[in-house]
């Protein structure tokens, strides 16, 4: 079917929630797209930093396509193969720069968002129990940060410190506040001043939606110790910058040199196949009963699969040492160019601030036109999530198409 056919039928038939590109993709392989007419695209987007180990890899395929033929669905009634080595290997990852952590626990959904309302559902009931066994009202506020982005949902948008995502939709559930990215007095000021009503700081070790913005190790570390003085959990939203997006290590905090309470995850976990997970130290984690919280469709029979293989691949592939250099290459070859005067973020996660006066929305849309999969995150801002398995020669070609783009506007 034609992409103009496509664009009649989604006018007619679609929600118009998304502002979609002129360009019908039909098949993907490696680090490129091919769209209905044959031609191909080299992708920096990686359907916002999803496809981790690539379009169509041969091994992911292939579980898919066997467990497809085998078993799909069962619900959560049910035990199924892998779900807990799954969960065992997720554990090992959460503990791969502190060894001596207790165990962690995994609730697998279909998202970031549906990640992000367990991770909040959790601190709320985590407190609560904790709060009842001391014969205390329970704390029930959680702390965000400016220009985060947690979800659309009801309860990750209120937590979404963006006013301008927020205001169509209000009233939306309360108990949450905000506080400025890296603003280590304004953190101590607001926990001397409520210290007793939270129960949670909730932040991305690298803010994307916003432009890839980076917490600073300072701000780290004050978010773990007064929510260690407090009681209060320190949950990491890696739903974009974690699965070895960063690079050497499996998750964004742990470049950071802190250890969190909740880790909430998705994106990039399962090569492409719906799926997200909120992991829990062992300790908190306990505090879910069976029917506090569920889902019918997470950590099916095909997400489990499609994770399980995944995740091996990365490690079999050693991807996070390809993340590492061949981030350190793109940062490089971006900072070169005349256009950009920033550039932000880590490993495979990173955002080129351009110049003023450059459109970075247009950039986008010529890079069509290149052969160019881009993604811009605001006006002057481009950001870069190819999949783990981009290469330097990728790289090259993306810096030669760019390059002209940027100097042609």
């Amino acid at each position: 079917m034609s992409l103009s056919t496509q664009e009649g039928l989604e006018r007619e038939y679609v929600m118009g929630t998304f502002a979609r590109k002129p360009v019908q993709f039909v098949r993907g392989e490696g680090v490129r797209l091919f769209d209905d007419e044959g031609n191909e695209y080299l992708d920096f987007v990686a359907g916002i930093g999803v496809i981790s180990v690539g379009h169509c890899h041969p091994r992911l395929t292939a579980a898919l396509q066997k467990q497809a033929e085998t078993l799909m669905h069962v619900s959560n009634y049910y035990y199924i193969e892998k779900r807990g080595e799954v969960a065992r290997k997720l554990s090992r990852m959460l503990r791969a720069t502190c060894p001596e952590d207790e165990g962690w626990k995994v609730f697998f959904s279909n998202s970031g968002a549906e990640s992000n309302e367990c991770a909040i559902k959790l601190a709320r009931v985590h407190a609560k129990r904790r709060a009842e066994a001391e014969g205390k009202p329970a704390p029930r506020v959680i702390v965000t940060l400016e220009r985060s982005f947690h979800g659309r949902t009801l309860a990750s948008l209120a937590a979404t410190a963006q006013p301008a995502k927020q205001e169509l939709f209000q009233p939306l559930p309360d108990g949450f506040v905000a506080t400025p990215l890296n603003d280590v007095a304004a953190l101590e000021d607001l926990f001397a001043k409520r210290g007793d009503e939270i129960c949670a700081i909730l932040l991305e070790p690298i803010q994307g939606e916003s432009g890839v913005h980076p917490c600073t190790a300072e701000f780290m570390a004050a978010a773990r110790r007064l929510t260690s003085e407090r009681g209060a959990l320190l949950m990491c939203d890696e739903v974009q910058c974690g699965i070895f997006r960063c690079g050497e290590h499996p998750f964004g905090f742990q470049h950071l040199g802190v250890q969190p309470d909740v880790v909430s995850m998705a994106k990039g976990i399962a090569g492409g196949f719906p799926m997200g997970a909120c992991a829990a130290r062992a300790s908190v984690a306990d505090s879910f009963q069976p029917g506090d919280h569920g889902t019918t469709f997470g950590g099916s029979n095909l997400a489990i699969v499609s994770a399980y293989e995944t995740l091996s691949i990365i490690e079999d592939e050693d991807l996070a040492r390809n993340v590492q250099v061949v981030g350190a290459y793109l940062r490089s070859r971006l900072e070169a160019l005349p256009q950009v005067v920033e550039v932000r973020g880590r490993g495979l996660m990173l955002a080129a601030e351009l110049a003023e006066g450059i459109d970075a929305p247009g950039v986008v849309l010529d890079g069509l036109g290149a052969g160019l999969v881009l993604n811009y995150t605001g006006p002057s801002t481009l950001r870069f999530l190819p999949p783990l398995t981009c290469s330097v020669s990728d790289v090259d070609a993306l810096i030669e198409k760019l390059s002209v783009l940027l100097a042609n506007r």
